[in-house]
C-alpha cells in the first residue's frame, strides 16, 4: 500500500544490521508524516477555543455538531487498513493524537454554544471503554439546564462488526444498554453511528442480536462506510448492505469517498465510478433504504456530495452539493465542476463553465485564515 519509494526505504531500513528500534520508528514516522495524517484541516481549523485556550481533543467544524475524543477511547476493536483515523493509533500519547478527559470543559463549551445540537463521541472507538467510563462522560450532559439545547448524542463505533458481544455478553453489556435507555429517558436522542463496509459484517447472528438489543433501548443505529476499491466497489454489495441494514432496523446514512490520507491511492475509486456505484445501488433498493447520502467527500470546506453527472451547454460536468459546510449558508447549495474521469478528490476538480474559482473558495480562505490565527474553529464563527 506504500509508494515504491517509501516501500524501498522501509525495506532497506528493516534489513540494515544493527539499526535500533528507535531509528526504525523514526523512519516510519517520516513516511507517515507524508501521508496527510489529519486531513481536511482538522488540527488547524477544527479545534475550538474556550477562555483563550485550545480545547485539545475536541473538534467543532460544523455549527450544530461537536466531536469529542475521550482519552480512554482512542484505540479500536480492529485496525482497518483503509481507516482515515489511522494517526490516532500510530503515535499513541503524542501530540499527533486527539484526546481529552476534560468533560467539565466539554459541558461548559456546549453550554456557551446554544446552536450545538449534536455531540459525537469518536476516536478510536468510544465503545472500547467500560460503560462506567462512558457514563462519566455522558451523565453530566443529561438533565442539565446548561445543556438542554443538546438534542443528540452519537457514538461512532466499529464494534457491531468486530465485537458485537459488547452489547450482549460482555461483563457490563447490561449496564451499557441501561445507559442508552437513560439517555432516551432524559429526553435526548442517542445514535449508534455504526461503521459497516460489507454486508458480511451484518450477517453474523451475534451482530444481529446486538442490533436488536440496541433498538430495544430506544437508541437508533445509523450506518456509514467508505467506498473501497477491491472490497465494496460494486452496486450489488451496497444494495445488499442497505437492504440488510434496513431489515435489521438500522438507517443507511452515508457512503463516503475514501479520504485523502494514508493508503488512499491504494483504496480510492474515481469520483465518476463512485457516483455510478451509488446511483445504481440506490436504484435497486426500496424507498425505505434510500436514506443514504453520497458519495460524499469529507473535504476541508465541508461534506461535498456528487449528485449527478450531466451535460450542460455542451460541457460534461459533475453536479456537486454541500451536505454539510463550514459556513451553514453553503449547505445544500449546488455547484459544478468539469468532468474528470480520473479525479478521486475535490482538489483534483476544476470549476465548470469557465469560472476561475468555486463559489466558496474566497470565503473558505478567510475562514482558514481566522482559524490559522487561533481565533477559534469554524463552528464557533457561525454560532
Amino acid at each position: 500500500m506504500l509508494s515504491h519509494h517509501d516501500l524501498d526505504s522501509m525495506v532497506s531500513a528493516v534489513s540494515q544490521v544493527g539499526l535500533s528500534k528507535v531509528s526504525l520508528r523514526e523512519k516510519a514516522e517520516k513516511i507517515r508524516a507524508t501521508l496527510n495524517p489529519h486531513p481536511a484541516g482538522q488540527k488547524e481549523e477544527n479545534v475550538p477555543i474556550l477562555h483563550d485556550q485550545e480545547m485539545l481533543g475536541t473538534q467543532h467544524k460544523y455549527r450544530e455538531t461537536i466531536l469529542f475524543f475521550p482519552t480512554e477511547g482512542q484505540y479500536c476493536h480492529s485496525f482497518c487498513t483503509y481507516c482515515f483515523r489511522w494517526a490516532q493509533f500510530t503515535s499513541v500519547g503524542s501530540e499527533q493524537q486527539f484526546q481529552s478527559k476534560e468533560v467539565k470543559h466539554l459541558k461548559r463549551y456546549i453550554s456557551q454554544h446554544p446552536r450545538v445540537k449534536d455531540l459525537l463521541f469518536t476516536g478510536g472507538d468510544p465503545l472500547v471503554m467500560s460503560s462506567r467510563t462512558l457514563r462519566s462522560y455522558i451523565s453530566p450532559l443529561l438533565n442539565s439546564s446548561d445543556t438542554q439545547h443538546l438534542n443528540t448524542i452519537r457514538l461512532g463505533t466499529k464494534s457491531l462488526a468486530y465485537w458485537p458481544y459488547r452489547f450482549s455478553s460482555d461483563p457490563d453489556s447490561r449496564s451499557l444498554l441501561q445507559l442508552f435507555s437513560e439517555i432516551v429517558d432524559s429526553g435526548k436522542h442517542i445514535t449508534i453511528q455504526a461503521h459497516f463496509t460489507h454486508p458480511r459484517e451484518l450477517e453474523h447472528p451475534a451482530a444481529q442480536k446486538a442490533m436488536r438489543l440496541i433498538n430495544m433501548t430506544g437508541a437508533q443505529i445509523r450506518c456509514q462506510g467508505p467506498l473501497i476499491r477491491g472490497i465494496n466497489d460494486d452496486p450489488s454489495t451496497w444494495a445488499r448492505m442497505w437492504d440488510l441494514q434496513t431489515r435489521l432496523g438500522a438507517v443507511p446514512y452515508y457512503m463516503f469517498v475514501e479520504r485523502d490520507t494514508g493508503a488512499k491511492d491504494y483504496f480510492s475509486v474515481p469520483l465518476a465510478s463512485a457516483y455510478s456505484i451509488f446511483s445504481s445501488a440506490v436504484a435497486s433498493v426500496p424507498g425505505t433504504a434510500r436514506t443514504a447520502r453520497g458519495p460524499s467527500m469529507s473535504a476541508s470546506p465541508g461534506k461535498i456530495g456528487i449528485v449527478g453527472i450531466e451535460e450542460i451547454s455542451g460541457e460534461r460536468v459533475f453536479a456537486l452539493k454541500f451536505f454539510q459546510a463550514r459556513n451553514p449558508a453553503w449547505t445544500e447549495r449546488l455547484f459544478f465542476a468539469k468532468f474528470d474521469a480520473r479525479a478521486t478528490w475535490l482538489d483534483e476538480l476544476k470549476p465548470a463553465f469557465g469560472e476561475s474559482n468555486f463559489f466558496f473558495e474566497q470565503e473558505y480562505c478567510d475562514i482558514s485564515a481566522k482559524t490559522g490565527n487561533r481565533q477559534g474553529s469554524s463552528g464557533q464563527f457561525f454560532n
